[in-house]
């Protein structure tokens, strides 16, 4: 009887949801669900989706249907664009978390500002992401422009590298990485003893023959892990023992199995932080791990908060325009007035006027000699523009 009577209660709260009229919202995710990105692409949507789970009661006791849908983006700029038309389409999406990729939010945010469809970015560390002034684009990561030097002051200061050589893998991303480093080291009186960017994914001998003959301390290398890897495990096999050191494209599992006994000694800068620094992710991760069997890593905290912002930014809207469906340019302009210090696991968040978090971290981590990443460095970085 008394699973009757639940069943019964159950038909009843269905049968009277299905007389409401019920508003869908949508929320989308965008970034490398196929490809060499797919690891880091799949943490942005499984935490995006994960926040749309836990938000979504909240929004049907206000008549609310709050749905998710992911992109693929494929980390490849005119597959981003073409998604950000599809977005813009429906008028039901009000925002997006993503995306990994600076090359791909640049044009896709481009597309979506006429539509004034709000981004938060858990990801994209190209200044000029936010640089152009867009009202729709944030991010709640540290820059390039504070990555880049990160990344370099500890190849000065730690690896005490006198030369180094440094590489690009000639996307937006992986230049302006490399840029932001090459300067800091200029300006530290570090010589560079060659910059060249390279789009090879599989045969590197013809410049590991040129880093032999520059013998630097260290190479800097920005890009991401699906090149970085194979790129060192050829390195070490050629003799060179030269610690790599990049930024957070680097931040994969897929790093050690395509580096492999090559992996030892990279480094690099991520803006997204290693589950043991974040206490407060803990529990998220134990959620996570039952829902993808996987772990949660890095990018899917990042992306967790990233959710959290836009959630709030939407239901912030909504309140705002007296619990009725919020207009596009409402949402836009609630995300990015977000003063929000709750629920979140890398600590409260808020824009400056440019869209950027006013204060954040990045974590340095190094691939030691059990081929495991170990946390070599926490920074505290502000952005320069207020």
């Amino acid at each position: 009887m008394k699973k009757l009577g639940m069943s019964v209660l159950t038909l009843g709260v269905l049968a009277l949801g299905s007389a409401q009229a019920v508003t869908v919202i949508k929320i989308a995710s965008m970034s490398p669900l196929s490809g060499s990105s797919s690891d880091l692409g799949l943490q942005i949507r499984n935490a995006t989706e994960m926040v749309i789970k836990e938000s979504r009661s909240s929004f049907l006791a206000m008549g609310f249907d709050l749905q998710f849908v992911a992109y693929d983006d494929q980390a490849d700029p005119t597959t981003g664009t073409a998604n950000a038309r599809r977005i813009a389409a429906d008028n039901s999406i009000l925002a997006m978390v993503g995306t990994l990729n600076s090359g791909v939010v640049i044009p896709s945010s481009e597309v979506l500002a006429p539509s004034h469809v709000a981004i938060v970015s858990p990801a994209n560390t190209n200044p000029k992401v936010t640089d152009r002034g867009l009202s729709n684009m944030n991010r709640i990561c540290a820059r390039d422009d504070s990555q880049g030097p990160a990344g370099a002051d500890f190849v000065i200061e730690t690896l005490k590298a006198k030369k180094v050589y440094v590489l690009n893998d000639k996307t937006p991303y992986g230049q302006g990485l490399a840029d932001a480093a090459q300067k800091e080291f200029q300006a530290k009186g570090v010589t560079v003893a060659a910059s060249e960017g390279t789009e090879e994914k599989s045969d590197f001998s013809s410049i590991i023959t040129k880093i032999k003959l520059a013998k630097p301390d260290a190479i800097y290398f920005g890009g991401l892990y699906g090149q970085v890897g194979p790129f060192a495990k050829q390195l070490r096999e050629a003799g060179v023992t030269t610690p790599v050191m990049g930024g957070d494209g680097y931040d994969s599992p897929d790093l050690l199995s395509l580096g492999g006994a090559g992996a030892k000694d990279i480094y690099f800068t991520t803006v997204a932080p290693p589950l043991e620094s974040v206490p407060a992710a803990k529990v998220v991760a134990v959620r996570y791990k039952a829902a993808y069997k996987k772990d949660l890593a890095g990018f899917g905290i990042m992306a967790y908060d990233s959710a959290k912002v836009v959630v709030n930014g939407v239901m912030s809207a909504l309140k705002a325009n007296g619990n009725k469906l919020p207009s596009r340019t409402q949402v836009e302009t609630a995300v990015r007035n977000t003063n929000l210090s709750t629920g979140l696991l890398t600590g409260a968040i808020d824009f400056n006027s440019a869209g950027d978090r006013k204060t954040a971290k990045m974590y340095i981590r190094q691939v030691n000699d059990k081929l495991t990443f170990v946390t070599a460095g926490v920074v505290n970085v502000k952005v320069a523009k207020q």
